[in-house]
């Protein structure tokens, strides 16, 4: 590159080189002749002249060139300003107004704003935001109905020699795009899976020449709901609908909290059992495949928290209206029927079954092992209980169950050698995958079984070949008992598994007196024909007298809430914190005027856990659900770490208040 510029000036040289070149020659010329080197001299002085009179002539007429292109520029610049088509503000780090243009007022529609502080003419704008050059940050005000997006630039003054800053803020009118968007969002389709839950048994509960009365009644209001939202609503089933409507009528279907839930429910033409209903709805899904998905899966989430109940499945988002009244029990047996033949099945084709609960076992989870383990052995297979050392609440049946000698109980670390790719999983008492007792045994499973009676929350286990959730059961223990029934015809259950499996529905149903129907009765029938003894069972709650005191403790320490809530503290180190937290639970609703109770308590590695209980009056299995827990409504329970006791007080509180507010009441 070099080369080529020298031999580029070589060719092509400037004047100083002929003057050079002139000189030499002159100085030659003179050697030979004086009098024609003096005359060359005289000419090269006139030479040297012109060539320095001409550049000076020529800077001279490029900087008044320059200097006059730099004021056009410069007075362009100034009537861009004063005449740009957008607003402009020139503000200092304060916030005072200390230029602005013509459109700046007219965005306003207000005069003699300078030196005015810009926060207090725009609400919701802060200076402090610019300065702090926060990342992303997106400046959208509203004024007059108008909506505009902010743009900004910090620009330094020099004035006498002395630097300033200030903002220049560019405004862009963006209320035609906020309008297009919210006529889009208004617009988008929305799909609704609606479903009667109980029809049959609604209609086998009214007497006949009432029947087509209450069908009718459930249709008409139906209809008339699909109506005040402009829906197009088609029913596939005679129980069955699919709604279509716009997103703009979701939040008023949200702030009414789902109102056609309780129509149908107030429902009184000669039916004994109320009809209830539950809605899916699929909302911002990609295409109407993906939102009809979303709805399908917001379904069968509300069918298994017991119906009644109306879900919302925003992409990942799961918002829930409804689920006050206890599901209603299904005297049908059927299910239970089909269930233990489909199981039989699956247990007849596996190498080995594995059964677990979940973590801090306690007598349902427990004794509702000890019967599938009995089904496993019935059908010829080795078995194996999940379960990493005992606890106080089921310390007594473990120590009956050890004294037996005949189950298989194994650890984490014995399990995970143990499964294999024919090894059937049975998770019982639990949905959720955390909250068992080994996790890693669920990703590695080619064949899940779930058996389950608490109302389904948003954390499930999705790849189960077979799924028995029934919110409308006491116990996982009822559900148990009920497949052994039908799982064969010669079945004989030991005395500790009989006794098990009435120990687990005594502790849910608080002794047959909570969540109890017809079908728990005939389960506990059942378990005392095959040998349960009801005082062994009795014997099996017996607690010592440390653990009898520290309850008392709490029950002595609580606290009432709005007149109707009990709400107590189970103590750092206490001995058995949670058999102590849940029965203290128990204990309080024992109180007159007491409807609800909460019992908070710490674990090891300050997780804190909190035990709620209910009359039915107050779902709290609601008010935990807000805080990441679940249950039923009248037993629920969460646990979470990262908190004080303190916080997690005020967490649960504003819990509280939020049902309350919500009208779940």
């Amino acid at each position: 590159m070099g080369n080529k510029r020298f031999l580029w000036k070589l060719l092509i040289p400037d004047t100083k080189i002929y003057l050079w070149i002139i000189t030499l020659f002159v100085g030659i010329i003179a050697s030979y002749n004086l009098i024609i080197g003096g005359l060359g001299i005289i000419l090269l002085i006139y030479l040297v002249y012109y060539n320095w009179k001409t550049q000076h002539d020529r800077k001279e007429s490029w900087t008044r060139y320059i200097e006059g292109l730099s004021y056009d520029i410069d007075s362009a610049a100034k009537h861009a300003i004063l005449n740009l088509p957008i607003p402009l503000v020139m503000i200092e780090f304060d916030g005072s107004i200390s230029w602005y243009n013509s459109k700046f007022t007219e965005m306003l529609e207000a005069k003699e704003i300078l030196e005015m502080n810009i926060e207090e003419l725009m609400p919701g704008f802060k200076v402090d935001n610019i300065l702090n050059d926060k990342k992303d940050m997106i400046i959208e005000v509203t004024i007059n109905d108008r909506h505009y997006k902010g743009l900004y630039n910090i620009v330094k003054i020099a004035e006498d020699g002395d630097e300033r800053y200030i903002i220049m803020l560019y405004w862009i009118d963006i209320t035609s795009y906020k309008n297009l968007k919210a006529k889009y969002n208004d617009e988008k389709m929305i799909v609704a899976l609606i479903q009667v839950d109980n029809y049959e048994d609604v209609l086998q509960s009214t007497e006949e020449k009432n029947r087509p009365l209450i069908i009718a009644e459930i249709e008409r209001k139906i209809n008339f709901w699909a109506s005040r939202i402009n829906a197009l609503l088609k029913p596939y089933q005679k129980d069955k609908y699919v709604a279509f409507f716009e997103n703009q009528y979701l939040e008023r279907l949200q702030a009414k909290r789902f109102a056609i839930l309780d129509e149908i429910r107030e429902i009184q033409v000669g039916n004994e059992i109320p009809a209830t209903l539950s809605i899916g709805i699929g909302v911002n899904g990609k295409n109407p495949a993906k939102i009809e998905e979303y709805a399908r899966t917001a379904m069968d989430l509300a069918l298994g928290r017991g119906g009644d109940q109306a879900i919302v499945k925003n992409i990942d988002a799961l918002s829930f209206y409804g689920g006050k009244t206890k599901a209603v029990e299904k005297r049908n047996k059927v299910k239970a029927r089909v269930i233990a033949h489909a199981l039989r099945q699956l247990i007849d084709q596996s190498k080995e079954v594995v059964i677990m609960g979940h973590k801090v076992p306690d007598m349902d989870s427990f004794g509702a092992a000890l019967g599938v383990y009995r089904a496993s052995k019935y059908r010829g297979k080795e078995a194996y209980i999940v379960l990493n050392g005992s606890n106080e609440a089921i310390k007594n049946l473990h120590s009956r169950v050890n004294d037996h000698g005949n189950y298989n109980l194994v650890t984490n670390e014995e399990v995970l050698s143990i499964l294999g790719k024919d090894t059937l999983v049975v998770v019982l008492d639990t949905h959720r995958p955390s909250f068992t007792q080994c996790p890693e045994v669920l990703d590695r499973a080619d064949k899940i079984v779930l058996i389950d009676h608490h109302r389904r929350g948003t954390e499930f286990i999705d790849n189960a070949v077979l799924t028995y959730l029934e919110p409308y059961a006491s116990s996982t223990c009822e559900l148990v008992t009920e497949i052994l029934q039908y799982i064969g015809d010669k079945i004989n259950i030991e005395k500790v598994e009989a006794e098990g499996l009435m120990a687990g529905i005594a502790v849910d149903t608080k002794n047959f007196t909570f969540k109890t129907g017809v079908r728990t009765f005939e389960a506990a029938s059942w378990l005392r024909r095959s040998g349960a003894d009801t005082t062994n069972v009795r014997q099996l709650f017996q607690d010592d007298l440390e653990t009898f005191i520290a309850k008392a403790e709490v029950v002595k320490n609580a606290r009432i809430l709005r007149k109707n809530i009990a709400l107590s503290i189970c103590p750092k180190n206490t001995h058995n914190e949670s058999l102590v937290a849940a029965q203290a639970a128990d204990e309080l609703l024992d109180i007159r005027g007491i409807t609800a109770s909460f019992v908070l308590g710490i674990r090891e590695e300050d997780e804190i856990f909190i035990s709620g209980r209910s009359l039915g009056d107050i779902n709290v299995q609601v008010i935990l659900e807000k805080l990441g827990g679940g249950g039923h409504l009248t037993v629920a329970g969460t646990q979470f770490k990262g908190n004080t006791v303190e916080k997690a007080i005020e967490m649960l509180e504003q819990a509280i208040e939020e049902y309350f507010e919500e009208g779940d009441e």
